[in-house]
């Protein structure tokens, strides 16, 4: 979707993820780390970091889009990549979406949601 900005691209995945079970959308204390996150089961799966889509996915995963192109490693301004973390760099919705319901599920699966 041409034109949106990335709080709109992804206030369109917290709309489209409330309401199933487990969610947990972004709220609270805008200060703490993962309050503009949407949640499974109590674990981030997806965020908006600094304007960008963060997502976690399984290392291969990851991996994939690293190497592809498709996704920038996730350091959480620590300096140190986050293996099972990374940052989406197509911009368009239809890709933020499929990237959020694999999070979604990975993140699901391994909290038993």
């Amino acid at each position: 979707m041409v034109g949106r900005t990335p709080a709109e691209r992804f206030a369109v995945l917290v709309e489209e993820f409330a309401g199933r079970p487990g969610v947990t959308l972004p709220g609270g204390d805008r200060r703490r780390f993962g309050s503009d996150a949407l949640k499974a089961g109590g674990s981030i799966f997806a965020m908006l970091t600094r304007d960008e889509l963060v997502l976690k996915l399984p290392r291969a995963r990851v991996a994939e889009l690293l190497a592809s192109g498709e996704g920038r490693p996730f350091d959480a301004g620590k300096g140190m990549p986050m293996k099972e973390w990374v940052v989406a760099t197509d911009n368009d919705l239809d890709v933020w979406r499929a990237l959020a319901e694999e999070a979604f599920a990975f993140v699901s699966a391994t909290r038993g949601c």
